[in-house]
């Protein structure tokens, strides 16, 4: 088996092994936790709100904050721009080749996937949105209400031009009138992630300074609209956003982004390597400047 698929197919038995250890009370609870946070009125007022996709029970109280404040917002309609994962060999050889300066409309899977989308549907296998779906399926249940429309979309392969993204005039009409979130885990680091010994820290061991120092080196760079500085930061940093990123800040614009909350999720048992292995986990918020 191609061991990216092999990796996909783990990271789903986790998710639904800790979505069953975490239970209606533990999800309720972390639904609670997220209330130290209000966002409603950056959403409401044109901005993003970014939000990992790591262990749950590390980041899941970040997922619940951005699931409120797009219920608090009163929009009718939140587009969530997601990560879409090279899980194929030819995927991650595409990305390879548009991050060495190729021309991504030379590539298959090149645009926007979705649900009601013709075309690719690798959107199906990703992980990236299962824990949103699982907070935002339980706080509409709590509050017994059906909610806004939701709207999934998945660009791949922006290459420093997601203004040329088959798809991207119509994404950028259905978030006129809706609020936009998106998912990053903005930062893997350690032996499972490529990273030699001499250089791997333990998130309390420096390692979550690091991530903080790349992370708003990111938002500086994307904020500036550097669509392919922002792409070449996400391959040297390792963020999984490189087209999410460049996609949204396409489409609203000029915003400045801060880090709301950063923790960490341990990765050792997913790739079956030592310690220190992990993702750093953010919340961000991107207000329009």
């Amino acid at each position: 088996m191609d061991r990216r698929i092999s990796l996909r197919e783990r990271i789903h038995a986790l998710y639904a092994r800790e979505h069953r250890e975490l239970g209606e009370e533990g999800t309720y609870r972390l639904l609670d936790q997220a209330r130290e946070w209000d966002l409603s009125d950056t959403l409401a007022r044109g901005g993003v709100l970014v939000f990992p996709h790591a262990g749950v029970k590390e980041c899941g109280h970040q997922i619940a904050a951005a699931v409120h404040a797009c219920l608090d917002s009163g929009a009718d309609r939140v587009v969530v721009i997601s990560v879409l994962h090279a899980f194929t060999e030819e995927m991650e050889a595409a990305r390879m080749r548009v991050s060495r300066g190729g021309d991504p409309a030379q590539e298959d899977q090149w645009g926007i996937q979705g649900p009601g989308l013709p075309g690719p549907d690798t959107w199906r296998h990703d992980h990236a949105l299962i824990s949103w779906r699982h907070f935002w399926a339980a706080e509409i249940r709590r509050r017994g209400i059906r909610g806004p429309q939701v709207i999934e979309r998945y660009p791949w392969l922006a290459g420093g031009h997601p203004e040329r993204l088959p798809g991207i005039e119509e994404l950028a009409r259905l978030c006129e009138d809706a609020v936009v979130v998106s998912t990053e885990d903005p930062y893997h680091h350690g032996l499972g992630y490529g990273d030699p010994p001499e250089v791997a820290r333990h998130p309390q061991d420096g390692g979550l300074e690091m991530a903080r120092r790349s992370i708003e080196h990111g938002l500086q760079v994307l904020g500036a609209g550097d669509y392919w500085g922002w792409n070449q930061h996400c391959v040297v940093g390792k963020s999984d956003a490189r087209d999410a990123g460049q996609v949204y800040r396409y489409i609203r614009g000029p915003m400045e982004g801060r880090i709301v909350d950063l923790a960490y999720s341990d990765a050792t048992e997913l790739y079956g390597t030592p310690a220190p292995t992990w993702v750093a986990t953010a919340l961000m918020e991107w207000r329009k400047a």
